[in-house]
């Protein structure tokens, strides 16, 4: 299954952040047994994933499984829980016991609760237990269902971020990113910077410390994932302009380079 062509959100359930995480955190899923018993059955799958440059903490609740970060291939078995950028396509081959918990950070959002920078993630797969205690992770893991695990979550990374006061650079990035799609995803880097007071190079340079990529690079992904969602969901009434394309050949030739697969190879 590859994210956006295919509906990969029906196998896990979702819950949004407390509040208080809610400029950090962007959700808490798992797998739902039961719907994802119904779509693999006795077949091994893959989730393919494009990328975001949004930290991701996945716990292993299930089998042992592969991932492929960009080229490289990493064996994750049952006991071990990892974090990973999503800076390049990733691609997790399960067995049909595939049991994933997942905590997806927004950029910048890792950095301000845990104190480390997300580019230091880089094209990385972390062992999860660098980073934060075994009996916290043990004891998140044995809880006895979805909602404790999120709770336990919460309480954690709260405490967590109560102790990590340096917030200026995460807020000047989100201030960024909220005017980029206010303005319907058109603005250039340059005018990006102008309307919001600050020069094009420390933009870039706030982006690379924050994100581990540029603003460029970064909002050509965000337009790519944005518009090709609404895409799938609505070709009907879809409109390139929407998203900042010039017409329905500039948005095809940035799915390409986004996804590497033209929209019709997909179907």
């Amino acid at each position: 299954m590859t994210e956006i062509f295919d509906n990969i959100r029906k196998l896990y359930r979702f819950l949004t952040p407390h509040e208080g995480l809610s400029p950090y955190v962007e959700f808490f899923s798992e797998t739902d047994l039961a719907a994802a018993k119904n779509y693999i059955q006795n077949e091994r799958f893959t989730v393919k994933l494009f990328p975001s440059f949004t930290p991701t903490i996945w716990l292993n609740l299930g089998s042992k499984y592969q991932l492929y970060n960009g080229k490289h291939r990493h064996q994750v078995n049952e006991n071990t829980d990892v974090l990973v950028l999503r800076s390049e396509i990733i691609e997790r081959q399960n067995a049909p016991a595939d049991n994933i918990f997942t905590v997806k950070f927004l950029p910048g959002g890792f950095e301000t609760i845990f104190g480390i920078s997300q580019t230091k993630i880089a094209g990385n797969v972390i062992s999860l237990d660098e980073l934060i205690p075994n009996q916290v992770i043990s004891k998140i893991k044995q809880a006895p269902d979805f909602e404790t695990r999120v709770k336990l979550w919460e309480d954690y990374l709260l405490e967590k971020k109560a102790k990590n006061t340096n917030g200026h650079y995460l807020f000047m990035v989100q201030r960024s990113i909220d005017t980029f799609l206010d303005a319907g995803m058109k603005l250039s880097t340059a005018q990006l910077a102008d309307k919001i007071y600050m020069g094009e190079k420390s933009l870039n340079r706030y982006f690379n410390k924050v994100v581990g990529t540029g603003p460029k690079n970064y909002f050509n992904i965000l337009r790519a994932r944005t518009a090709l969602t609404q895409f799938m969901n609505k070709e009907s009434i879809f409109s390139p302009q929407d998203y900042g394309y010039y017409d329905m050949s500039h948005f095809y030739r940035n799915t390409v380079l986004f996804t590497g697969t033209r929209i019709a190879e997909s179907r």
